[in-house]
């Protein structure tokens, strides 16, 4: 990751060895295929796909449940 490259793969779940403060603090913009999301999970831009909530729907852990969107991914920092 450069000074101005977003990270090929990142995830909101501190668990998850994707997590990185850091980059997450700088503020992450995510498109996939064109549109804007602004809930996305966790994302990969070299595998095309992102990971969004499903609704409202919880796991039995308490964590909310995913679907993939899979298509063009771009991420950007936002500042």
């Amino acid at each position: 990751m450069t000074d101005n490259t977003a990270p090929d793969r990142l995830s909101n779940d501190p668990r998850s060895k994707f997590h990185d403060t850091a980059a997450l603090n700088r503020g992450i913009g995510i498109t996939i295929n064109g549109r804007e999301r602004t809930d996305v999970e966790e994302y990969c831009v070299s595998e095309g796909w992102v990971l969004v909530p499903a609704g409202k729907s919880l796991d039995r852990r308490g964590r909310p449940m995913t679907i993939k969107i899979k298509g063009t991914v771009e991420a950007r920092f936002l500042s």
